[in-house]
């Protein structure tokens, strides 16, 4: 018979999931999304809202495969939302100007919102350019180099060009020091959901005992899924060859939802079950973690359990953000409010966020157990 504390973990996988914002942690519980953030006179703010899914509205977008493709849209969407919510609440948004004025006015937009919807667009062009025509030209080019024909073998040839770009990128993003930061906050994400899905002590002494590498970030979503685009390329060129290079690239521009759709279902499987198979296919994903995860502090991780205590409410009706709000009065909890458990909340302490520096773990020696945007954020993984 399942013991009390196995009856909790089966329960509680996949229920939350969350992304790494500026200074900060978001985390979707259901409909729930809470974002946290650490400001500069260290107290931690705190904006919970509502995200219904449109799988949730209509069934046949909650099908297999289907599903994938609809969360991946709206991950990317409550990413962007995200991302105002903490800009607007360490005061990065600037204060409005004429023509900001005049969009709002006239348009109903908000130039940030402008400038990140423009951004999307050109990043999704960017990544269409680096991950599927540039390989396909580079790959035309050995063969022209080497006078030879590659034949099935330019799809493996292709595909090694994507994960080296892809991994050149994030290393060299990851040298940035606000990106380094983020990505801390995206350590600190993984290790309290391992620690509420593994139904341990929500107080950072507690998490971070916890590994910061987890099967459904969106690290392993994106490295599976050039993977098996890696695959689905080998088969067109086997059944389709010969066919001209812009026709190869609007083939697997028509192919890619199926494999976002694929990527999906094989994330949320691995989230869930602990076997072989699964952990060899999540390896991947999981060492390119070491890239977009780094070692959380103390202040880092207190961040990240408020925002998904905040998320999941009904779980800790007893926790009261607002405690984290203002440090002076973080110090001093009412009485019958619960501060974290364990410990004072570190607000009134870290009053600069930049002092901690991060350490780097050794080992993958800990197997995660098993366990979404992407985030968002996904997130991250799907915290749907």
């Amino acid at each position: 018979m399942p013991n009390e504390k196995q009856e909790t973990q089966s329960c509680r996988l996949g229920r939350v999931g969350g992304q790494a914002v500026i200074e900060g942690v978001m985390m979707k519980a259901g409909t729930t999304c809470s974002t946290a953030c650490r400001l500069e006179d260290g107290s931690i703010s705190v904006k919970t809202n509502e995200f219904v899914s449109l799988r949730q509205k209509y069934r046949p977008l909650n099908w297999p495969l289907v599903r994938g493709v609809v969360n991946f849209a709206e991950m990317l969407k409550l990413s962007m939302q995200t991302l105002n919510i903490s800009a607007a609440a360490l005061g990065i948004e600037e204060e409005e100007g004429r023509f900001e004025k005049w969009l709002k006015r006239k348009l109903s937009i908000n130039l940030f919102d402008l400038i990140m919807g423009i951004g999307m667009v050109l990043g999704l062009a960017l990544s269409v350019v680096l991950f599927i025509y540039l390989p396909r030209l580079a790959a035309d080019g050995i063969e022209w180099l080497f006078r030879t024909e590659l034949g099935a073998w330019k799809a493996v040839v292709e595909g090694a060009l994507k994960i080296s770009i892809f991994v050149l990128y994030i290393y060299l993003i990851s040298l940035m020091k606000d990106i380094r930061r983020t990505f801390e906050y995206h350590g600190a994400e993984h290790k309290s959901v391992f620690c509420y899905e593994a139904g341990g002590e929500l107080t950072p002494e507690s998490v971070k005992a916890y590994s910061r590498f987890h099967p459904r970030c969106g690290t392993s979503f994106m490295f599976f899924m050039i993977l098996l685009g890696i695959v689905m390329s080998l088969f067109i060129h086997i059944l389709l060859p010969d066919l001209p290079k812009l026709a190869y690239v609007g083939i697997k521009l028509l192919v890619l939802p199926l494999v976002v759709g694929l990527g999906f279902e094989f994330i949320m499987y691995a989230g869930k079950h602990d076997n072989g198979l699964v952990r060899a296919l999540s390896l991947p994903g999981l060492w390119m973690q070491r890239l977009t995860t780094k070692e959380p502090d103390d202040s880092q991780l207190e961040v990240a359990i408020v925002a998904l205590k905040s998320a999941l409410r009904q779980e800790f009706p007893d926790f009261d953000p607002s405690l984290y709000e203002k440090p002076s009065k973080a110090a001093a909890p009412s009485e019958g409010s619960e501060p974290l458990a364990g410990s004072e909340p570190l607000a009134a302490e870290a009053t600069d966020p930049t002092v901690a520096q991060s350490t780097e773990d050794s080992v993958l020696a800990e197997t995660p157990p098993a366990a979404p945007p992407l985030p968002d954020a996904p997130t991250s993984h799907d915290p749907a």
